[in-house]
């Protein structure tokens, strides 16, 4: 599955009330791994902008096969480990506001230089003009899903994981005071 793509500017978008409002009303917090909800609660809180898809990402290896698990990787060297990736995608109203969260969100792969990418899903912008993905995921897997990594490396991707959350939360803390 295509997951990354350059970011596209900003397009008129009439149908982005309508949108916001639908998808809001139909949220399913408990499809939402558990360490985020609190961060897709507070997105959603926002007007300028809704979530569309999110994943905390996972770390699956020789002794944890849960695709779903939520689970820190063990202290010692496990050997190789698949990665899902951890992404939040979302979709920004074309004002002030949600060009401003934009302008934060395309800061975000500072926090992880070659390890967060920051775009536009085509097939994320084709149902929701204006929706920009955020994903953590060694650079040279950026266009897959879920990549085989070295147990170092994926250490690693756990620690920007959980750094790229902890930014995205500060980000929208700052938002919702503003």
């Amino acid at each position: 599955m295509e997951t990354f793509a350059p970011a596209q500017p900003f397009v008129h978008n009439p149908g982005y009330r309508d949108d916001c409002q639908q998808v809001k009303a139909a949220i399913d917090l408990n499809a939402v791994d558990v360490p985020i909800r609190a961060l897709i609660t507070a997105l959603n809180q926002l007007r300028y902008c809704y979530t569309l898809q999110c994943c905390y990402g996972h770390f699956l290896h020789a002794r944890q096969s849960n695709p779903h698990n939520l689970e820190r990787l063990p202290a010692n060297d496990i050997g190789p480990v698949h990665y899902r990736i951890a992404y939040l995608a979302l979709c920004l109203e074309n004002s002030t506001p949600g060009i401003r969260l934009r302008s934060y969100l395309e800061r975000v792969p500072e926090v992880g230089a070659g390890y967060i990418q920051f775009g536009s899903p085509k097939w994320f912008w084709e149902q929701s003009p204006n929706s920009y993905a955020l994903q953590v995921e060694p650079e040279r897997f950026c266009e897959l899903d879920a990549a085989t990594i070295k147990y170092q490396e994926a250490l690693h991707v756990q620690n920007i994981r959980d750094r790229f959350f902890k930014r995205l939360a500060e980000i929208v803390c700052d938002c919702a005071r503003s």
